[in-house]
């Protein structure tokens, strides 16, 4: 199969760059990174180089140059990356456009007999799927009209449509289309995360959140931890949690300031449960970071 890494960009930092087009960023990395929470948002994930193992809920799964990750919904999972500064961890990420999503299914039409996962089997929210010549070739495409900003601007967005159409022909096209239906429990669990993502420094409970995806509890938490492999109060601590990091990392806030700006009304606690999550305390973070 053809390699997209070819034509893959130079990249001089670590972590993630914007490309010439919104929606569109590249990543790079030169050393292995243990295990460590991650959040990923709606998007498609594509490996050119290296790869990472994902860890969610009792699940693994790889993402590299031979299977590209679908996110559906805002997740929190734990991830490992495996590179090296003689072979970097390359890739790109492309935001989900709902609207773009939408309109697709639209036009290509879809039966529930075709591979639909119904509602007895829930999709999970984040999965790989096979990268196929089709997608390198479009993905490359994309790849080499990033690299001015003229082609970008002109043919970017038509590309992106055209990957995400890849998508809806790939491997896991039923998850995709489970995140575009208007109806069904996956899209009644995705309104309530979506409050959860808005409104996460409010007080918010199960019984609230049931009642926004017009469910019963019981049956709210089954889907929702189904989809996610959290319970809805587990999801939404790691929401807070990594909002509240990136408040410390982004704006140097100090860590009781953040603490209360995503929700926690005990400092105290919030140091415990950030220790707890990302392995280090809020003080431990930021004496690490001053020092690099």
């Amino acid at each position: 199969m053809t390699s997209i890494l070819k034509h893959f960009p130079a990249l001089n930092n670590n972590g993630a760059s914007e490309s010439h087009l919104k929606g569109v960023r590249f990543f790079k990395e030169t050393q292995y990174i243990p295990r460590k929470p991650m959040l990923y948002g709606p998007g498609i994930c594509i490996v050119a180089q290296g790869y990472k193992i994902g860890y969610l809920g009792g699940r693994t799964f790889r993402y590299d140059a031979n299977n590209y990750l679908i996110t559906m919904v805002t997740m929190p999972f734990e991830c490992e990356t495996f590179a090296t500064s003689e072979e970097p961890l390359l890739g790109l990420y492309i935001d989900i456009d709902m609207g773009q999503l939408h309109d697709l299914i639209g036009r290509i039409g879809f039966q529930r007999d075709n591979g639909y996962p119904g509602e007895k089997e829930l999709p999970q929210g984040m999965v790989p799927a096979i990268m196929d010549e089709d997608m390198v070739d479009s993905t490359n495409r994309l790849i080499k009209a990033l690299q001015s900003v003229t082609d970008a601007e002109i043919l970017g967005s038509g590309l992106v449509r055209e990957i995400l159409y890849r998508a809806l022909c790939g491997t896991q096209a039923p998850v995709l289309y489970s995140l575009a239906m208007y109806s069904g429990a996956f899209s009644q669990v995705a309104r309530a995360l979506k409050i959860v993502q808005n409104d996460y420094a409010n007080k918010l409970d199960v019984k609230q959140l049931a009642k926004t995806a017009n469910m019963s509890s019981p049956a709210f938490y089954r889907a929702f931890k189904e989809i996610t492999s959290d319970s809805p109060m587990q999801y939404l601590k790691k929401i807070r949690l990594t909002k509240a990091r990136d408040l410390m990392v982004q704006e140097s806030m100090k860590a009781y300031i953040a603490a209360d700006k995503v929700g926690y009304e005990s400092s105290s606690q919030f140091s415990r449960e950030f220790k707890r999550y990302f392995g280090q305390s809020p003080t431990e973070m930021m004496r690490e970071m001053r020092a690099t």
